[in-house]
């Protein structure tokens, strides 16, 4: 008998121009938490998709519970015990939670719904995991964490052995992440097999047991948590050593390039007044619900300002809308870059394209190719977006390339602030440091970066001036110099009752 519920050997995958998968192996044990780590692109969600029933691999062999699988079906991977609880939750909105528990397995007596039945069952395995939710709520009108927490259920029901959580934390407080892991600690406990996919290196340290490091679609190695360093994981992941997680370029602070006074905007943006300048990065920290993002929509004209001035290289600037921010030389890099931010089943080429047609039109409304041909080369060139060429759908590009993309169609029409809201929310280590060298260079050309994140060692690393925002008014402004975790969540946590709001990362 194995000592594994999950063996894949010699696993081979290809699409068309792509090699997803080059003779990777995968092993899980019972009762282990399986971190699989890699850069984006690595593989690692298609050898989860083959393990699923998604896709059929093109070669290999895969075993589950001792018992070899030939052509695996989502529903033959359902029957073996397998459940995918994906990073985009694929729930029913509006169904209750019981409905979304049995849905596909609905249980019925004489041809009519059992729903008292499925209400209990769904009471009962709620109850197992501590999760204080009424069966007959409807999913829409829950929280994301608690969603998710639905879905691990609805697996719990469907008698799944072997859980695949895929970027489960990225839309969770640190109360929701900890809720989390004390579910996935609990079902550890119970024999459960479960393959944790994240960016978030330093939350492994609470829940991993063992890491599988895959690489361009390969194999890299496994080992138990406890023998490897962080700086090892990242090696491993990105085929090099990375010196510093947080490239910091000091550059002499230059003139005031803009300026935000008594911006007020719905209940979350309250009397804001803050400058940037030439040569440096402003971070806004905060907790969750402070206002951070919605001071950066209220900035671009998304969201309608109730008053306030902003002025730009010492010039009024009247915005009412996103297109009057963009004229003026604000642009915005939005936290949710595929709704947001690109047109995901358009190219890059038409993304590029798409905002700047007023410079690439003649008077009569007509596209002259060339002038965009050479806006899209240059932008692809100068930003180092990897793709196999510019009719490349955006949405098939990595988190990182996609970032540089939305950055890049907006500098291509010479913009003069860049604000960007999460930046490297859902991409990983290597990319995430792509990323800050982008920043520098906007820094270095002159260019004011505001950003938003909810990472803590991020906002301290990269900024040069750091905002703290607490119920939509800024609570404290500190140069690098002064900046400290404690002096920051001090800040953040100004007014009472937020102290069960905690959400920033680093903790």
């Amino acid at each position: 008998m194995s000592e594994y519920v999950v063996e894949m050997e010699h696993v081979d995958k290809r699409f068309p121009g792509v090699h997803a998968l080059d003779d990777v192996s995968f092993q899980l044990r019972p009762g282990e938490v399986m971190a699989l780590l890699g850069e984006n692109g690595a593989g690692k969600s298609t050898l989860m998709k083959v393990l699923g029933g998604v896709y059929q691999r093109d070669a290999g062999t895969v075993r589950v519970f001792d018992r070899e699988v030939g052509d695996l079906t989502p529903k033959l991977a359902q029957e073996l015990g397998i459940a995918m609880i994906h990073q985009e939750l694929n729930m029913c909105t509006q169904l209750s939670v019981a409905e979304n528990i049995f849905l596909g397995r609905e249980l019925a007596r004489n041809g009519l719904l059992s729903n008292r039945e499925m209400h209990r069952r769904s009471r009962e395995v709620l109850d197992r995991l501590k999760i204080d939710i009424d069966p007959d709520t409807v999913v829409g009108d829950i929280s994301v964490s608690k969603q998710q927490m639905v879905e691990i259920a609805k697996a719990l029901q469907a008698n799944a052995k072997i859980l695949i959580m895929d970027e489960p934390t990225s839309a969770l407080t640190a109360k929701e992440i900890e809720d989390l892991f004390a579910i996935i600690r609990l079902l550890r406990s119970e024999g459960h097999g479960i393959v944790y996919i994240s960016h978030r290196l330093e939350e492994l340290q609470h829940i991993v047991d063992r890491v599988t490091i895959m690489r361009d679609g390969k194999f890299i190695c496994a080992m138990d948590y406890a023998d490897a360093t962080m700086d090892m994981i990242i090696e491993n992941m990105v085929g090099r050593e990375i010196k510093e997680k947080f490239p910091h370029v000091e550059c002499g602070r230059g003139r005031k390039l803009f300026e935000v006074r008594h911006l007020n905007a719905g209940r979350m943006v309250r009397d804001i007044n803050f400058e940037l300048y030439e040569g440096e990065i402003v971070g806004i920290a905060g907790l969750m619900g402070a206002g951070r993002t919605e001071i950066t929509r209220a900035i671009f004209g998304v969201d309608p300002s109730a008053s306030g001035e902003i002025t730009l290289e010492g010039k009024p600037v009247r915005i009412v809308k996103a297109e009057d921010a963009i004229r003026s030389g604000i642009v915005l890099a939005p936290e949710d870059r595929k709704r947001d931010g690109l047109c995901t089943k358009l190219s890059v080429r038409e993304n590029i394209a798409l905002p700047n047609l007023d410079l690439l039109c003649n008077a009569a409304g007509v596209v002259n190719r060339r002038r965009e041909s050479e806006m899209v080369r240059k932008t692809i060139a100068g930003f180092s977006v990897k793709l196999t060429g510019p009719e490349m759908i955006a949405g098939n590009l990595s988190g990182g390339n996609q970032q540089k993309v939305v950055v890049g169609k907006w500098l291509a029409r010479d913009s003069k602030v860049v604000i960007f809201d999460e930046p490297t929310r859902g991409i990983d280590v290597a990319a995430k440091v792509e990323i800050y060298h982008l920043m520098n260079r906007l820094k270095r050309n002159g260019i004011g970066v505001l950003f938003v994140s909810s990472e803590m060692p991020e906002v301290l690393g990269m900024a040069d001036r750091i905002i703290v925002v607490c119920d939509g008014r800024i609570t404290g402004v500190f140069p690098r110099s002064e900046a400290t975790q404690t002096k920051v969540l001090e800040y953040a946590m100004k007014f009472e009752n937020k102290s069960d709001r905690l959400e920033v990362a680093g903790r």
